[in-house]
């Protein structure tokens, strides 16, 4: 808890017992603590005698929550859809790279050399990401 001879400093961050929560201190408002959600937030007033210093594990947890918080709102839920990689890549008409790129994987075909078909087909997607997408 805090002590009259503990000033209370702008950005430290506190634990609220009366709202269980970890809160950046703001300032003072009347006899109330202003403290806000780490990360940004609504903030709430707190009776600064009942205020201590949050321990690690709940500054950490605060900063996770609001990283959490933070990404959900930027629509980034979701892991990026990958390509779908059950079907081979199909080469970029008129892109000579490509084209030799699949003559490779056609002759490994022929071959029954699987090993190469599938290295013919990572080299060209490994190309195309690098020269035909954006």
């Amino acid at each position: 808890m805090t002590t009259k001879s503990e000033p209370l400093e702008p950005g430290s961050v506190l634990y609220d017992p009366a709202t269980s929560q970890v809160g950046e201190y703001r300032d003072k408002s009347g006899p109330y603590a202003m403290l806000r959600p780490v990360g940004g937030g609504q903030e709430w007033q707190a009776d600064p005698a009942s205020l201590r210093p949050a321990t690690p594990r709940e500054r950490l947890s605060a900063e996770v929550r609001a990283t959490n918080q933070h990404t959900r709102a930027a629509g980034a839920s979701a892991p990026p859809t990958p390509e779908d990689l059950s079907r081979p890549p199909r080469p970029v008409p008129g892109c000579p790279a490509c084209a030799e790129l699949a003559g490779r994987r056609e002759t490994a075909r022929a071959e029954y050399d699987r090993s190469a078909e599938t290295d013919a087909n990572v080299l060209l997607r490994q190309h195309q990401r690098k020269e035909h997408r954006a």
